[in-house]
């Protein structure tokens, strides 16, 4: 005998990420603080515990058109087959071909960080994706179809009563296909998430955290790779003329 226990090993994963992010709240005085320090948590989180195909970073996402998205808190973004990751001035930079997933981190959940949210990821999800036809022995498989890219939105707690119910689904449903929240966790509740059908489910129970780690990582297994990035479209911009500084 082991003497290890799987159902304490899940509990006791969840129950660091929960105790971590009550920490940050009750010992960071300042909000700007206390958000990055609840994103830290969520980033270990998955960089600990995702397959290392996958990376995980607070960072902006960037098209070969040359448009922004808004800063996400957590990026998940492959770096197998990725070769451009910007880091500039302590800011990491992503192509969007390479972008898994986005999520955004809160203390709690309510309706403005919702629609937040929605915002943040859409800024993600209208960037322009390249994909090119994928050589091999025999020749060349087509361009593979874009993914969706995966969002949600990661908090400690809520602040509806009850804390995952039916005001929680009306206001994730209030967003169009761009900013859908797929997949989301309230560490001291519960998970909930959007079928391919667009339905939303919600799950309450004790172990949100180790749940919402599962349930990503499966749904990046159904989505397997990114699609294979222009790498010319984006060195079009090396013969572009530099902005000038305003004076």
């Amino acid at each position: 005998m082991s003497g290890f226990s799987l159902p304490k090993l899940l509990a006791g994963l969840h129950d660091t990420i929960e105790h971590r992010l009550k920490l940050a709240r009750e010992t960071m005085g300042h909000p700007v603080n206390k958000g990055d320090a609840s994103e830290a948590v969520w980033l270990d989180l998955l960089q600990t515990y995702l397959p290392r195909r996958y990376k995980a970073a607070k960072a902006h996402v960037v098209d070969s058109t040359g448009a922004f998205s808004e800063q996400i808190d957590v990026v998940v973004f492959d770096r197998q087959y990725s070769p451009l990751v910007f880091q500039h001035e302590g800011q990491t930079i992503i192509p969007a071909e390479s972008v898994y997933a986005v999520f955004e981190a809160k203390q709690s959940i309510a309706a403005p960080e919702i629609t937040y949210a929605h915002r943040k990821v859409a800024s993600v999800r209208r960037l322009h994706r390249t994909s090119l036809p994928i050589p091999h022995a025999g020749g060349t498989y087509p361009p593979k179809p874009l993914s969706r890219i995966l969002a949600g939105l990661l908090t400690l707690e809520s602040a509806w009563n009850p804390p995952l119910g039916q005001t929680l689904i009306d206001n994730l449903c209030a967003g169009d296909d761009d900013s859908r929240l797929d997949l989301g966790c309230v560490a001291a509740h519960g998970v909930f998430a959007c079928d391919q059908a667009g339905v939303y489910w919600i799950r309450p129970q004790g172990k949100a955290a180790t749940a919402f780690l599962f349930e990503l990582i499966a749904r990046l297994q159904e989505t397997a790779t990114v699609s294979m990035i222009d790498i010319r479209a984006y060195a079009r911009w090396l013969t572009a003329a530099p902005e000038q500084p305003s004076t």
